[in-house]
């Protein structure tokens, strides 16, 4: 285990422990919600933190990390338990749980998440009951991998590829291991962990244009790789605006391992249900909305100018204007700076960013009283409004994932 950071009392001379933090925070929340043996450590951190509990055991320190940062021990959205669950599956790049929630949904329990981002794993642990593992190309890392899964799944960034080098290995016949260049990019430790645990299958998304990127190389690449160890590939690029009122386009991918399926496994992306009722912004706009949503004459005068000087010279950078009675544009994770792409009108006034919680519906997580009336099953979040807009700007629309999912555990 790597070293254990230990907050200091201030105004003391010795240093005492007073919270369990990043590993081992991980490692007990991991062993709590999952019961896998591989997160066993935990039974040593809850002794070491005995003041900090009731009774030095996983339950009680776990109990009480919860009610130290969210004032209770109520998770809004736990997993199945240990025997109960469909599936199992492993969430990287995990974000704020949008894969995990969706695949909840169908009855998959998640057994190992990792994300890098403090605050997203801040949100994730109030809602999931889940502290996720850190940087996941980190071998201390993914030494807490449980060996056995079905479902790999996640939102990976794209980082550009090295080509020639890429190309070298595949023309010597070296597929697997993924070293020298290969390690400083993400996919590739996606692909490391695909052929080491064999799952029966991947689930994996992205933005649009990584099919374009780089003249499709990038994608050929991702696609090369994946078929090289064995499994399946398909995707398809797919609007989320068929489940939420947001133009959201993203490329989905898909495979299965041939040495459980088959060679001739394939998943066919017409079989995803896709709603046929239109989407409608006013569905997840709130009344009564704080004055602080409202722009400032000065930022609106800002953004009208900008999109004057824009316009004039033929381009179409500018504010978005969203018409509740269709979809808006797509939300990003640079909305907190001045909600331009999306802002809605508002009558003797300003327009108004979204809040937090519209922005929430807009991804599909069930915001109470906005899209749900059920208020022990509502989206939590604990972190500050800007660092919430980043959080949503960068998710999955969470019903599209379930959707997909929906069909691709049908194989299993």
């Amino acid at each position: 285990m790597e070293e254990r950071i230990i907050y200091k009392t201030k105004h003391t001379k010795a240093s005492r422990q007073k919270f369990p933090i990043e590993v081992d925070l991980a490692l007990l929340t991991h062993y709590h919600t999952t019961k896998e043996p591989i997160y066993g450590n935990a039974v040593e951190i809850a002794s070491e933190f005995e003041s900090f509990a009731e009774e030095p055991t996983v339950e009680f320190l776990y109990k009480s990390v919860q009610s130290n940062l969210f004032g209770n021990t109520d998770i809004p959205f736990p997993g199945p338990r240990k025997g109960e669950e469909l599936f199992t599956f492993i969430d990287l790049f995990a974000g704020i749980g949008g894969f995990r929630m969706a695949l909840q949904n169908l009855g998959g329990r998640c057994i190992f998440t990792s994300e890098w981002d403090k605050f997203s794993k801040q949100t994730y642990l109030a809602n999931y009951g889940e502290y996720p593992f850190g940087d996941i190309t980190k071998d201390h890392i993914k030494q807490y991998i449980p060996d056995k899964f079905d479902l790999i799944c996640g939102g990976f960034p794209c980082q550009p590829f090295s080509i020639a080098g890429v190309s070298k290995k595949i023309s010597l016949g070296r597929n697997h291991g993924f070293a020298d260049e290969k390690q400083g990019n993400l996919f590739f430790h996606i692909a490391d962990i695909i052929d080491k645990h064999r799952p029966k299958a991947f689930f994996l998304e992205n933005v649009k244009n990584l099919v374009s990127h780089d003249k499709k190389k990038t994608f050929q690449i991702i696609k090369e790789t994946l078929e090289g160890l064995d499994y399946s590939f398909d995707h398809r690029i797919i609007d989320g605006a068929h489940f939420v009122p947001q133009h959201r386009e993203r490329t989905i991918m898909v495979g299965f391992d041939k040495r459980v399926f088959g060679e001739k496994i394939k998943f066919n992306f017409d079989d995803v249900l896709l709603p046929k009722s239109k989407q409608a912004l006013k569905k997840i706009l709130q009344n009564n909305v704080d004055p602080k949503f409202t722009l400032s004459d000065k930022l609106w005068n800002y953004l009208q100018e900008y999109a004057k000087k824009h316009k004039a010279k033929g381009n179409g950078f500018g504010f978005g204007l969203a018409d509740p009675e269709g979809v808006s544009r797509t939300i990003s994770a640079r909305y907190y700076k001045d909600g331009s792409e999306i802002l809605i009108s508002q009558l003797g006034q300003n327009p108004r960013r979204l809040t937090p919680y519209e922005a929430a519906a807009l991804q599909g997580y069930p915001i109470c009283p906005i899209n749900t009336t059920d208020q022990t099953h509502s989206f939590r979040i604990p972190v500050s409004d800007n660092q919430a807009y980043r959080q949503f700007g960068n998710s999955v629309v969470m019903p599209l994932i379930q959707a997909v999912g929906e069909q691709i555990i049908k194989r299993f």
